[in-house]
């Protein structure tokens, strides 16, 4: 048993390790200056602040930072509106025809965003949305709702349906009880939701630098690549640009972490 422990402990400190040396190299790459030939590993003795001034006003992250957050936001309030309504029929009436809708929706995760890039670019400009934030968010907004959905229906699927008896008896409908008494209950998988599909649409790059091609439009990471060219590589501008956007995504996982783990376990294991 003690062995067993120990085993546990060793790989849980790799498994750590290799989540924490990425973040390390970021800081050191952030705080350095670009002369600086030193070794990647090796925390500079000084704090070079420059490359943060630098990304700021090169990438012009203030409006990319707005472009981000409006993108996210509402891409967020829209998966989360409409996978929630979903899951609550496929939940609660298994017929053939929602097994049928729910493992469609569920069979829409296999298939890479980018294999179907072509056709996808296509309808988008039959539409006008290149170069628009909507376009972009209902594209976030089609790709996320299948895993929205799987989460939401296995998580109600936990909840009595006695509860639901309960409130039809003292005459409350089908609308009235989803949004007052289902929806509060829902807390811990829509904290599970934003974190899970609010990281990659804020980090989201391969969607991004293909339908916002116009620098208003751009965001964060798309922003960022640009200081990557064929003759020259600003390694501390994009890690100091990169560390600066992952502090609100880092700030909604703090607050919303408590609900993870709960919204995780009972939104997939019952799903």
């Amino acid at each position: 048993m003690r062995i067993k422990k120990i085993v546990i402990n060793i790989v849980a400190i790799v498994v750590s390790l290799i989540h924490i040396l990425p973040f390390y190299i970021l800081c050191t790459s952030s705080f350095k200056a670009g002369d600086d030939l030193s070794s990647k590993w090796q925390w500079p003795g000084y704090l070079y602040l420059d490359n943060f001034m630098n990304a700021w006003t090169e990438a012009n992250l203030g409006r990319t930072f707005m472009n981000n957050i409006l993108i996210t936001v509402l891409a967020q309030v829209l998966i989360i509106v409409l996978g929630s309504i979903a899951a609550y029929p496929l939940s609660r009436n298994r017929s053939k025809w929602n097994k049928f809708i729910y493992t469609l929706f569920i069979s829409c995760l296999i298939i890479p965003p980018l294999t179907i890039l072509v056709p996808l670019y296509k309808v988008m400009v039959d539409f006008g949305g290149v170069n628009h934030v909507w376009g972009i968010m209902m594209l976030h907004v089609t790709f996320y709702l299948p895993i929205t959905i799987f989460l939401y229906t296995g998580f109600i699927d936990s909840i009595p349906r006695e509860l639901d008896e309960a409130a039809m008896m003292d005459g409350a409908g089908r609308i009235t009880l989803f949004y007052r008494i289902l929806l509060p209950l829902l807390t811990p998988i829509t904290a599970t939701v934003i974190i899970l599909t609010g990281v990659y649409i804020w980090n989201d790059y391969s969607l991004s630098v293909f339908f916002l091609q116009k620098p208003e439009t751009h965001t964060i990471t798309v922003a960022l690549s640009a200081f990557f060219g064929k003759y020259n590589s600003n390694i501390g501008w994009v890690a100091a640009g990169s560390l600066l956007s992952a502090i609100p995504i880092t700030v909604v996982y703090l607050f919303l972490q408590r609900y993870f783990i709960q919204g995780m376990a009972q939104g997939a294991i019952k799903g």
